[in-house]
């Protein structure tokens, strides 16, 4: 049977290896609010997810209309600049959580990801977005910036001008769940209809491969954009011949000369 945990503003669901965590605010299109980060960070960093256990997390919002429409504003009106930091460095440790886990990281985009929302699905391993999914970072309509990591990561994706574009122009510019893929933005993109059955085969093909490989393939990926070539490289042969110190490949290997499936342990 599934496994829920208990919160106020997620809805999070164990199943075996996979855990489904909702964003569960529809009425208020999933804004980020105080509560929701300090749940986030609960989860993300409270012993509730064991890594070995669990080996992907999919994150999303409920309801269609949106997958985070962006941080509460009427939760922020009264923020001093003090508060203000301490809700921004929040939501970078939650950010930074979903990027430096072993486990990977799913984002369902349907409807609504701006601002905040936009920051927290870029800070997923794989996004999946919805034809119809809109992502912006329209922080500057409020003569605010973005505050999760929006300005560091979105550049990143989709490189200077886009970024440029998106940041300065805020409201003025966001992207369709085309658009966002074909930047970058995006892993993938369905129909509308076929969101929920893609991020299912994405899951499944995840679970099927070994668990080493793909925690080790993800921190590599992830620490590529801090190091030198060469010394991703180095990181790299290292990783690739400490594979073969262990179980998970010789199964692997084994298991392809069979003509069988591999039956992987972590």
């Amino acid at each position: 049977m599934p496994n829920k945990l208990d919160f106020s503003t997620l809805i999070v669901e164990q199943k075996g290896p996979v855990c489904r965590v909702t964003i569960n605010r529809p009425d208020q299109l999933n804004a980020l609010n105080p509560q929701v980060f300090d749940e986030l960070e609960q989860l993300l960093y409270g012993g509730n997810l064991t890594v070995g256990e669990t080996r992907v997390l999919v994150l999303e919002g409920a309801g269609q209309r949106a997958f985070v429409a962006g941080a509460d504003i009427a939760a922020m009106q009264s923020f001093s600049p003090e508060e203000a930091r301490a809700f921004a460095r929040t939501g970078q440790m939650v950010t930074k959580a979903l990027e430096s886990s072993p486990i990977v990281t799913v984002a369902k985009v349907q409807g609504y990801a701006l601002g905040g929302g936009c920051e927290l699905a870029m800070a997923c391993d794989i996004v999946i977005a919805s034809r119809s999914a809109k992502f912006g970072q329209p922080e500057v309509n409020l003569g605010l910036i973005p505050g999760f990591g929006g300005t560091q990561r979105l550049v990143r994706r989709v490189g200077m001008h886009v970024a440029m574009d998106m940041l300065l122009c805020g409201r003025g510019r966001t992207l369709s769940g085309t658009e966002a893929h074909q930047l970058g933005l995006a892993s993938r993109v369905v129909d509308d209809d076929k969101l929920e059955a893609e991020v299912t085969k994405v899951v499944q093909s995840i679970l099927a491969a070994g668990p080493m490989a793909v925690a080790d393939c993800k921190r590599l990926v992830r620490e590529a954009y801090s190091m030198s070539l060469d010394a991703g490289l180095n990181a790299e042969a290292t990783s690739f011949a400490h594979a073969f110190a262990g179980d998970e490949a010789a199964e692997g290997i084994t298991a392809f000369l069979e003509k069988r499936n591999a039956s992987f342990t972590q």
